[in-house]
């Protein structure tokens, strides 16, 4: 394939601010990734790759991250993220399998009390300004809740892209499953964070991960060893995570809706002052 590939992994709505702002600093400096051949988002960073392909200025991207009147209405989720480790690390270490651990995710996905789909869905048709698939070649990664599969989304799926952005934004135990097509379809992040090997056979790829490589969750594909993977591959890898500053604005609740504004501006602050070895 060649070529350039973004790949923007989950955080909340935070690490949504946060990219979003990264992505509005760098290209303020000369250095936007977001002309990729390939964009490649899971949960958070499937909510980024569908915006920043919108046709929309990174500027208006950034100010409906950043600007409390322009921000879109969220759920408040409250969550225990010990448990929450927990529940996740004990799906994992009973399964056998890749897939097991996925469907044993699964399972607790659909046994979990959250708020409507419609509800959610709403919610995720407003963070998005164009709800069409872009030309800009973007896959959407989602996994089905009940046979562990992952699923990759693009524009020939026949799936809306507000569907396949809900199903791979649907935190298990957080918020619904996703149904399309009669299949309940939960947060690609239960295959990977970033699932930045899906970008293999590019020659540069980007993976901006909100969540880091020191992540609580454990991953099947764990990005360092997916990173590696690519390297042998032959591509040049660059990887982008929060700093200090950074970390401190996205705090201890990346879901917590009140975080935007200082993780946005955390975000370009951050882009303002990275310099790449490639744009």
């Amino acid at each position: 394939m060649g070529g350039q590939a973004l790949v923007l992994g989950g955080g909340g709505v935070a690490g949504i601010a946060w990219t979003t702002g990264l992505l509005v600093g760098l290209a303020e400096h000369g250095q936007d990734l977001t002309g990729a051949d390939l964009l490649v988002g899971t949960s958070a960073g499937a909510a980024v790759a569908a915006q920043v392909s919108s046709g929309l200025p990174l500027a208006e991207l950034f100010a409906r991250q950043a600007d409390p009147a322009r921000q879109a209405p969220e759920i408040p989720a409250v969550i225990d993220f010990e448990k929450f480790a927990a529940d996740f690390g004990g799906a994992v270490t009973g399964s056998a399998s890749p897939a097991e651990v996925r469907r044993a995710v699964g399972r607790l996905a659909l046994a979990a009390e959250t708020v409507s789909e419609a509800d959610r869905r709403a919610v995720i048709e407003a963070r998005l300004p164009v709800h069409d698939w872009p030309e800009q070649r973007l896959v959407i990664v989602a996994v089905d809740a009940e046979t562990g599969e992952p699923r990759r989304f693009d524009r020939t799926s026949g799936v809306s892209l507000v569907d396949a952005v809900a199903a791979s934004c649907a935190v298990p135990g957080i918020w619904p499953a996703v149904t399309i097509d009669g299949r309940r379809y939960v947060d690609g992040g239960v295959r990977s964070g970033e699932n930045a090997d899906y970008a293999t056979g590019h020659t540069r790829v980007a993976v901006v991960s909100p969540m880091g490589v020191d992540t609580p969750l454990p991953m099947e594909k764990p990005l360092l060893a997916v990173l590696d993977g690519l390297r042998a591959a032959g591509a040049e890898v660059t990887l982008i995570t929060p700093d200090e500053a950074s970390v401190a604005a996205i705090g201890e609740n990346p879901l917590d809706p009140s975080t935007r504004t200082p993780a946005a501006k955390a975000g370009r602050a951050q882009g303002d002052a990275l310099t790449l070895s490639w744009t």
